[in-house]
């Protein structure tokens, strides 16, 4: 069974920075998109950050952009999500995520929960003010 295990959430202050992983037991270097969503408090999970593997680009949720970065370390089995310039409505559960067996990089398609399959349990980011 596919597993991803998200790690590295934690309490920081504005301004901060974090930096989430994910490993993927099911990880291979084509066909798939791996996302970063989040959930606050009360809110509805988004999309934050994505990667079609293949070729390792890119694509950032407007409020994220500039601030994040998504990357991968192949060996590693693992994708990461840098934080810097944290605002406390960051605050939220981060979630990995992934979409496999694709023919076709994934930033066309709506950046929604519901294209997903795989999920990891989710990591807590908190940014205080």
């Amino acid at each position: 069974q596919v597993q991803l295990v998200e790690s590295g959430g934690g309490s920081v202050q504005a301004g901060g920075s974090l930096n989430i992983s994910c490993v993927d037991s099911g990880y291979t270097d084509s066909g798939v998109c791996m996302a970063w969503l989040r959930q606050g408090p009360g809110e509805e999970r988004e999309g934050v950050a994505r990667m079609w593997v293949n070729s390792g680009s890119t694509n950032y949720a407007d409020s994220v952009e500039g601030r994040f970065n998504v990357s991968q370390d192949k060996a590693k089995n693992t994708v990461y999500l840098q934080m810097n310039s944290l605002k406390p409505e960051d605050t939220a559960m981060y979630y990995c995520a992934a979409d496999r067996g694709r023919s076709r990089n994934c930033f066309s398609d709506r950046f929604s929960p519901a294209e997903f399959g795989d999920w990891g349990q989710g990591t807590q980011v908190t940014v205080s003010s």
